[in-house]
């Protein structure tokens, strides 16, 4: 990605807003990414306890790529997937 793109897309610090706040916020945005829609988060720890929780809660649905890895500030890319058109019970 291209840093004019990366630019371009919305960016939520998260190092600002009170821990019990972070991912309540987080998930609002989550809920808001129409397909193919991504946001970036910014935070001073590997927020690998969010992937999870989003994997859990919605399988498939997002991509997470880490655009920088600390030592201080990790950033990551949460991507809404497209849709295969399947309208059936996978999920795909």
């Amino acid at each position: 990605m291209s840093e004019s793109e990366l630019a371009s897309l919305p960016l939520l610090d998260i190092r600002a807003i009170s821990p019990m706040e972070r991912h309540p916020r987080i998930f609002g945005m989550v809920h808001a990414l129409a397909e193919g829609q991504s946001f970036v988060i910014v935070n001073d720890h590997d927020p690998r306890p969010l992937r999870y929780q989003m994997e859990a809660r919605y399988p498939g649905l997002f991509d997470w790529e880490y655009l920088q890895q600390g030592p201080d500030i990790w950033r990551v890319e949460i991507k809404r997937s497209l849709s295969s058109g399947c309208d059936c019970c996978c999920g795909g």
